[in-house]
């Protein structure tokens, strides 16, 4: 007795197709699970078979043989339960349909329900825009996360009991369509008409917000760092469709999402502590599952008190920040996790939090130096937005009269974004902040006048190669925020103030 089951595995967000083959035969009584396993696979057998037996399915006195192949991919998870116990029932006559146009993922308790699994957008996306597979056959409490994918056929189930029902003809209707609706995901981040002064920390957002830029703010404690980045989110355009779904297959592979609230409309937002880990950050484990700079694909990542995260660890950001995604290698096994953030980053000027105000900083020369090394010369020149926050004056404090609310900035920010996507629909980058460096003279193209105060500010400020740079995209981007064609000195010198900055507490070292 022979049978073949189709179900698939994750490698990140991809799905990786699984072939489950059951024999059973003529020999000892013993039931074997090969193919590449792990514990918690090889765990299954126990499983299903408690759970057949309390569905008065009792194994024959026979060799069973379990084969998950391909041979040469790792199988991990607990979602092949389900595809190994109907693999066995139609080994076993039990289940007489034809189950080759099925796809099958879900894990098993020894009761016989159906517990859900991590991991289901990608897989049925997958295998839906492949032609593996159309109809699949989940957890209850997943179907709505497998609705998402448009043109799949998906059966949610409760029970052992109430699979076998539904593969023999007997179909219960509340079963393949569960009485509740998916339902978006609406989250309301703070506006920015509460933040009472800091008009040039304003702008230095709304232009980071306008191109994508990673934006650092350096100033002393209350000086609403905070404050403004919780607000970042709120200026940024909302998801696209395709954006929606590839940021909800990483929280599907971590986990997160509600199987009643399943749709992640919203840009996310997360702020780690600066106590935490590498594998926290940016992925890795066991089981090598993203970090927070994957669960912040596509919106921000606020990282406070930059300087005071482990040493390192903020370097292991650079090439993400410059390839939108991460590779994670654990021993024959390589994964990528896309990783395509703002950075949104903010520091004290020094220790005690009043350089250079020099009548109440406590902090010698050693020590600045020693405070401002922790953060490195090439991760500072991933950063193209570097503004110094000032204390806010009494008087702005009290005055919110002409703060500007969150959806107004919002507006700007998108018909910048529209500018942005028609100019560089033929390249490989949607933002001024990804303009590659070969193609730097054709979209940030200076005139004589441009080019000649740009060649004094080079000079004067000891600019870098990729200084230079960044200040090319940050004009270009406060250009797009005037509706100009051309870049002009007056955004080239708005461009220069938001690296100034460096000088001032960096010094020398960061030229």
């Amino acid at each position: 007795m022979y049978s073949t089951v189709k179900t698939a595995v994750l490698s990140g967000i991809e799905a990786i197709p699984v072939c489950v083959e059951v024999d059973i035969s003529t020999g000892m009584p013993v039931f074997d699970m090969v193919g590449n396993i792990t514990s918690e696979v090889r765990e299954a057998k126990e499983r299903v078979k408690t759970a057949l037996h309390n569905y008065n399915v009792i194994l024959p006195a026979k060799r069973v043989t379990i084969n998950l192949s391909p041979a040469d991919v790792r199988k991990n998870g607990t979602g092949f339960d389900i595809p190994i116990a109907v693999a066995i029932l139609k080994a076993l006559g039990i289940i007489n349909c034809d189950i080759d146009e099925y796809m099958f993922v879900g894990e098993l308790n020894l009761s016989g329900d159906v517990l859900p699994v991590k991991g289901i957008l990608p897989i049925v996306f997958d295998e839906t825009q492949s032609g593996r597979s159309k109809k699949f056959v989940v957890p209850w409490k997943n179907y709505n996360e497998a609705k998402l994918v448009p043109d799949a056929q998906i059966i949610g189930i409760k029970t052992l009991g109430d699979l076998i029902a539904i593969l023999n003809g007997d179909k219960l209707p509340d079963i393949v369509e569960p009485a509740c609706e998916s339902k978006k995901d609406h989250l309301h981040y703070p506006d920015f008409k509460d933040v009472n002064g800091q008009q040039l920390l304003k702008r230095a957002c709304e232009t980071a917000a306008s191109g994508m830029h990673n934006i650092l703010l350096v100033g002393p404690p209350g000086a609403g760092k905070t404050m403004i980045a919780e607000r970042m989110p709120s200026i940024l355009p909302p998801l696209t469709e395709d954006e929606k779904l590839e940021v909800s297959k990483v929280y599907s592979v971590c986990g997160l999402l509600d199987n009643e609230n399943v749709l992640l409309d919203n840009r996310p937002f997360r702020s780690p502590h600066y106590s935490v880990t590498q594998t926290a950050l940016i992925g890795g484990g066991l089981k090598i599952m993203p970090g927070e700079i994957s669960l912040a694909h596509k919106g921000v990542l606020f990282l406070d008190e930059l300087v005071e995260f482990k040493g390192g660890i903020i370097d292991l950001l650079r090439a993400p920040m410059e390839d939108g995604h991460i590779r994670l290698s654990r021993g024959n096994r390589s994964i990528i996790y896309p990783a395509d953030f703002l950075l949104f980053a903010a520091m004290n000027p020094c220790n005690c939090g009043y350089y250079p105000d020099m009548q109440r900083c406590r902090c010698t020369e050693p020590t600045l130096r020693r405070y401002f090394e922790r953060i490195s010369q090439p991760m500072l020149d991933r950063i193209d937005i570097c503004v110094e926050a000032a204390a806010v004056k009494f008087d702005q404090i009290i005055d919110n009269s002409k703060n500007e609310t969150s959806e107004q900035i919002r507006c700007r920010v998108m018909t910048c974004h529209e500018i942005q996507k028609e100019r560089y629909k033929n390249e490989n980058f949607s933002y001024n902040s990804g303009i590659t460096n070969d193609k730097l003279k054709y979209y940030c193209f200076l005139g004589k006048n441009e080019l000649s105060y740009m060649e004094n500010m080079y000079d004067r400020l000891g600019l870098t190669a990729r200084t230079y740079h960044k200040i090319l995209r940050v004009a270009r981007t406060i250009a797009d925020m005037e509706n100009e064609d051309n870049i002009h000195v007056r955004h080239l010198n708005e461009a220069i103030c938001y690296r100034s900055i460096n000088e001032k507490f960096w010094g020398s070292c960061n030229k």
